[in-house]
């Protein structure tokens, strides 16, 4: 299992919890994130059982599949219980597991049941207040788990039955860069880097290839024309960003759903904009942007230093591929000429998903860092904006690291992430120093600020001599994000 300590020890020690009631816990995340490769093993390593729903299934073909699967169980013929209702199956799964040394019932997919038989989550919790009150089931432990986001954010929200119920809430997300290229073998970070920038961290791509990995940028040339633009492979961006956008059954996959999301891979970052692009007023939009963010197909954040500007973007990297460069050449797609569509979206894969992410990688790169040195003692990372009052014109900060009290950002660092194919110079250099300057004159604290700049293609020797020259600088270039080395340059080092 890679890279799922944290998510795994949580786990367990929701199993191993020495209290003899029934216990519930809730795990989520998006399709092909690993959830059931997860709770598969927790399920085995606790003598414990598991039972995937299945969409589109009825609900008489549903309880009788939960009955065979409890009947193998228990070692008993399925014929016994094929008829019983939900709440004796629940009853009866939770007691046989709770009999086990730390058994665990996981009822995975648990949206699609839902979508016949709502009743399921109140059932859990009669069986959940029964045990609290020494009736019924005397122990277990259960966890439900799905991948449509919208239902699962709402099992635990308001008045809904679960509410106060579950001792866990785990939300299982991609791996970062780093994980991604260990998953996929891939030695060469700017190949690493590009292969993310398409598909993401969900490990579940892996296995969907019918080709080897790149291990170069060159290579990615024949990697990706042979899968994400190949109409018939698995990996094929429009088959995959169709099936996660319909996952959700709260979803209506409307026109303006997809019009929407489109119009924020294309830049629109705020409600405003994507009005502009779609002729819509603002306020009809508020309903549809809050329902795509709540099933997870977009992030909406706001500036730290601006707090009333909107920052929404695709959270799906295969999405966001998929309408900025699937889309545009779908004839040459459709046709069997992928290998010219790549050659013709080159540029706007490195302008508009290539520089996008690698911003946001270098900013996960630099939440994860522990060492003060790096990141002083920010409470925030993020990208912001901060207007040059003379020149009357908004300058973008990929990377900001800060503290925010009464309304005045205490400026822990100042960086740029660019993607150029060049080496980062002594002129990028001079340019952080002017946000820093611009960032005072807004009246926010820059006295003890580092300079980062992230590169992908390595620095300038006048810009690392500089750098250590002046010690508030630092250098960090896409091996260190990739195979988590060291920084090129850390601030104070000579």
């Amino acid at each position: 299992m890679l890279s799922r300590d944290a998510e795994w020890a949580a786990l367990a020690q929701f199993v191993r919890h020495p209290d003899p009631r029934l216990r519930l816990g809730v795990v989520s995340g998006r399709r092909r994130v690993g959830k059931s490769f997860l709770l598969r093993a927790l399920a085995e390593a606790t003598d414990g059982l598991y039972v995937s729903a299945v969409a589109e299934e009825s609900v008489v073909a549903a309880r009788r599949r939960l009955a065979a699967e409890i009947a193998r169980y228990a070692g008993i013929g399925p014929e016994l219980i094929a008829d019983a209702s939900w709440e004796a199956l629940l009853s009866t799964a939770i007691e046989l597991t709770a009999r086990r040394r730390a058994g665990v019932f996981v009822i995975d997919e648990l949206p699609y049941w839902m979508a016949h038989s709502p009743e399921l989550p109140g059932l859990l919790q009669l069986l959940y207040d029964q045990s609290q009150a020494g009736q019924g089931v005397t122990g277990g432990r259960v966890i439900v788990c799905g991948s449509a986001m919208s239902v699962m954010n709402n099992l635990l929200s308001g008045t809904k039955a679960l509410r106060g119920r579950a001792a866990i809430d785990l939300c299982l997300h991609p791996f970062d860069l780093a994980t991604t290229a260990r998953h996929w073998g891939i030695g060469d970070p700017g190949a690493a880097l590009r292969v993310h920038a398409i598909l993401g961290g969900a490990p579940g791509y892996r296995n969907l290839a019918n080709v080897d990995p790149p291990q170069s940028t060159d290579e990615l040339d024949d990697w990706a024309p042979a899968t994400v633009l190949d109409p018939r492979q698995a990996l094929f961006s429009g088959s995959e960003a169709e099936y996660l956008l319909r996952e959700d059954p709260k979803f209506t996959g409307s026109a303006l759903h997809y019009a929407i999301i489109n119009a924020v891979a294309n830049g629109a970052t705020s409600p405003a904009k994507i009005g502009g692009l779609l002729e819509q007023p603002r306020s009809s939009l508020t309903r549809p942007i809050e329902a795509l963010v709540s099933a997870g197909y977009l992030s909406y954040d706001t500036d730290p230093l601006w707090e009333r500007r909107p920052v929404i973007t695709v959270a799906d990297p295969i999405v966001r591929f998929h309408n900025l460069i699937t889309v545009p050449q779908r004839d040459l797609v459709e046709t069997g000429q992928s290998t010219e569509a790549w050659r013709r979206s080159r540029p706007t894969f490195v302008a508009r998903v290539l520089g996008p992410h690698f911003e946001s990688c270098a900013r996960a790169w630099l939440r994860g860092q522990a060492d003060p040195a790096l990141r002083g003692h920010a409470s925030v990372v993020t990208g912001t904006v901060v207007n040059d009052r003379k020149g009357q014109a908004k300058n973008e900060i990929d990377v900001v690291a800060l503290d925010k009290r009464a309304g005045r950002a205490e400026i822990r660092l100042i960086g740029e992430a660019k993607a150029p194919v060049t080496r980062r110079s002594a002129a990028d250099l001079d340019r952080l120093d002017r946000l820093k300057e611009l960032l005072a004159e807004h009246g926010h604290d820059t006295g003890s600020a580092v300079l980062a700049l992230f590169s992908m293609e390595g620095f300038q020797p006048d810009l690392v001599s500089t750098a250590r020259r002046r010690g508030d600088v630092l250098l960090v270039g896409l091996p260190a994000l990739v195979d988590a080395g060291d920084p090129v340059v850390v601030p104070g080092a000579r």
